[in-house]
């Protein structure tokens, strides 16, 4: 019998995808991940027994639907206030330190990767600072390492800049070039080649390096996960930060459970511990 987008039962989907490759989806929330299951059976127009026939059988459509059911939207400077608090309150401290070790997990196309080096250029602390960008897309991660983006998408994210950076000494156009004959929007190269990025399954994977970190940056992925999983995330960087370090959420995202008492809020920002006082 023919399954519609709306007939399939995604959790079947996701057992035989678990089955049939290393990724595994099933403890994302479920009304998230239907919604792109059966995004994925419309925007591929095919039927659910196909696509069951080609996960089992294309690795290569594997990483396509992967690549669908990930979700990876990103801008620069997302969040004004969050990088102003970040310049102004937290960054600061770090010159006092002799190195930054920082993480962006599920970085998607890398803008907020380049945002932070930004920032950290700008307050003179890039040069002390190791940073890691991993997401499960190698389609993603390959647009993030080339920092070529479309103009006519991101041009808006220039008032974001402009929020951050207002009445502070400081040009767009010393990180970024804009070609808008050709709708490019491209980052300087002395940004990708301070990055590792590394592709990586936050979700059933160890750890790709072996270091702890002083901020670790995951915005607007813990939404996608259910509470087990959230709860599993969150203890993972928990254990690879530094007492004292930071870790970054999305605006709609929060720590609750046991780890809520292990940190201190403010905003987006959790400080592992009280070894540092916000103001």
């Amino acid at each position: 019998m023919f399954k519609g987008p709306e007939d399939i039962d995604f959790k079947e989907y996701l057992k035989v995808l678990k089955e049939n490759s290393p990724y595994d989806f099933s403890d994302y929330s479920d009304n998230s991940i239907s919604r792109r299951v059966q995004k994925v059976v419309r925007d591929f127009r095919i039927s659910f027994d196909e696509l069951i026939e080609k996960t089992k059988n294309d690795g290569a459509f594997v990483e396509q639907i992967v690549q669908s059911l990930a979700v990876n939207t990103t801008e620069l400077f997302r969040d004004p206030p969050l990088w102003k608090y970040l310049m102004e309150k937290v960054y600061p401290a770090f010159h006092n330190k002799p190195h930054i070790n920082i993480w962006h997990a599920g970085c998607s196309s890398g803008q907020e990767v380049y945002s932070n080096l930004i920032l950290l250029d700008y307050l003179d602390l890039v040069d002390k600072t190791t940073i890691y960008a991993t997401d499960l897309s190698k389609k993603v991660l390959d647009l993030a390492k080339k920092g070529v983006y479309k103009y006519n998408f991101n041009k808006g994210y220039i008032d974001n800049f402009d929020q951050v950076f207002s009445h502070r000494e400081i040009d767009f156009k010393n990180y970024i070039d804009i070609n808008e004959h050709d709708d490019k929007f491209i980052v300087k190269s002395f940004l990708p080649e301070k990055v590792k990025f590394i592709k990586h399954d936050l979700v059933q994977e160890q750890l790709p390096f072996y270091t702890k970190f002083d901020i670790i940056f995951c915005r607007n992925v813990l939404i996608y996960f259910n509470i087990s999983l959230q709860s599993k995330i969150i203890n993972c960087y928990y254990q690879n930060l530094y007492p004292g370090g930071f870790l970054i959420l999305g605006a709609h995202e929060t720590i609750t459970g046991f780890y809520k008492t292990k940190f201190l809020k403010n905003g987006m920002v959790y400080n592992k511990t009280n070894a540092f006082h916000f103001k």
